[in-house]
């Protein structure tokens, strides 16, 4: 039985920040932590990503505990690691060294080859009237499409 594709999306990420660029990374996960994740019972909310030792974790990332899991299950809100190359490591780090700028976990999702993956942003923190204009332009496009539909 195929299961339906898990995307996960950190729908705040967005809104209280403007993303600058975009990275696909691996992450390390458990075994029960990937059967949940497959089961879509994931959440990024309030979820950000620092450096420790040149490698990049993720803090808060929720992933609910296995139903089926024994005494080895895993702790809901553990940090993990995220996997990337050097390179783009090296981006990151250069991007976060400016005053503004953090990385974010914008999206999580099963890859064709059933990993997990977490799309992460180097984002800059949008100011109080930015997100007036976001919450004014998405009312102008809804009012437009219910506009178009009649």
């Amino acid at each position: 039985m195929k299961q339906p594709p898990v995307n996960i999306k950190n729908k705040r990420a967005t809104f209280d920040y403007e993303l600058i660029d975009t990275y696909t990374a691996g992450i390390v996960l458990t075994g029960t932590e990937i059967k949940s994740v497959r089961l879509g019972k994931a959440s990024l909310v309030d979820t950000f990503c620092y450096f420790s030792n040149g490698e990049l974790w993720v803090k808060n990332m929720h992933i609910a505990e296995y139903s089926y899991g024994s005494y080895n299950n895993h702790a809901a809100r553990r940090e993990r690691k995220l996997l990337l190359t050097k390179k783009e490591l090296e981006k990151l780090a250069r991007g976060t060294k400016d005053p503004g700028f953090t990385i974010v976990p914008v999206r999580m999702f099963i890859n064709e080859k059933g990993l997990a993956k977490v799309v992460v942003a180097l984002a800059k923190g949008k100011k109080q009237y930015d997100k007036r204009e976001s919450l004014k332009e998405r009312d102008d496009k809804r009012e437009m499409a219910r506009m178009f539909k009649k």
